[in-house]
């Protein structure tokens, strides 16, 4: 039986982690991450994106705003232009606390 104080804190870990799941669950999404780390500290931004893909530009700015709102990129505006850097540090320590809970759990079973 799962201890109920363990079972308590991954249900916490899973819903702060939910967006960050909902925002990696798309394979655009996925592209559009790996182009803007590729692109290094100076980032991308949507005409640079649209570019990378078969997507409009709204499309891509919607996922964009996905990707953004999850906190997985930053968005740097330069002049008239909003570039898209990563930013995902933070996240990935989230992540790791969610599957070191549920490593935890499991191991007591």
């Amino acid at each position: 039986m799962i201890n109920e104080q363990k079972k308590t804190e991954a249900r916490e870990l899973f819903e702060k982690c939910a967006p960050l799941f909902i925002a990696l669950g798309d394979t655009v999404r996925h592209r559009l991450l790996l182009e803007i780390v590729d692109a290094g500290a100076e980032g991308l931004n949507v005409s640079d994106l649209t570019a990378t893909t078969n997507l409009s530009r709204p499309a891509v700015s919607h996922h964009l705003k996905v990707l953004k709102d999850a906190g997985f990129v930053k968005p740097i505006k330069k002049g008239t232009q909003v570039f898209y850097r990563i930013d995902v540090k933070d996240k990935i320590g989230m992540i790791k606390n969610l599957v070191s809970s549920i490593e935890e759990i499991v191991n007591e079973i």
